[in-house]
């Protein structure tokens, strides 16, 4: 069962929290530069494009629109998407699951255009191309 104690120094704990660390203060969504942009506490901001992250990809601008800060000031969400992020990950780089972030980097590395892969895929060609997968019948 939870105390008032409990409460009590939860809330210190929390309130030192937001004294010491950089925080969201404001969030938005700026249909003309297409971005999410944060101001943080410490007076700088953040911004990222929806389709980077899991879930806004092909949300609406009214989707998008609908930003609430968490009551901790360390996380938005997007209600009308249920998508929710922290500032930590999000400054870290992390906008979605680990599958999802390690399918967006392999399909990012798959359509790479270099002389060398174009190479590779001509000398590929002329020994037949992709050997065929063998189908249990």
């Amino acid at each position: 069962m939870i105390t008032d104690e409990d409460i009590r120094k939860a809330n210190t704990k929390a309130a030192k929290r937001l004294s010491e660390e950089p925080h969201i203060v404001k969030a938005h969504y700026d249909s003309k530069l297409g971005r999410i942009i944060l101001s943080l506490s410490s007076g700088a901001w953040f911004a990222f494009r929806p389709e980077d992250a899991q879930g806004l990809e092909d949300a609406t601008p009214a989707q998008l629109k609908k930003i609430e800060i968490t009551p901790s000031k360390f996380a938005i969400g997007f209600p009308l998407l249920d998508e929710w992020f922290s500032l930590e990950g999000m400054l870290k780089g992390r906008f979605g699951t680990r599958n999802w972030m390690a399918q967006r980097m392999g399909a990012a590395g798959g359509a790479a255009r270099t002389e060398a892969k174009a190479a590779a895929a001509r000398a590929n060609g002329k020994l037949g191309g992709r050997p065929k997968k063998n189908v249990a019948v």
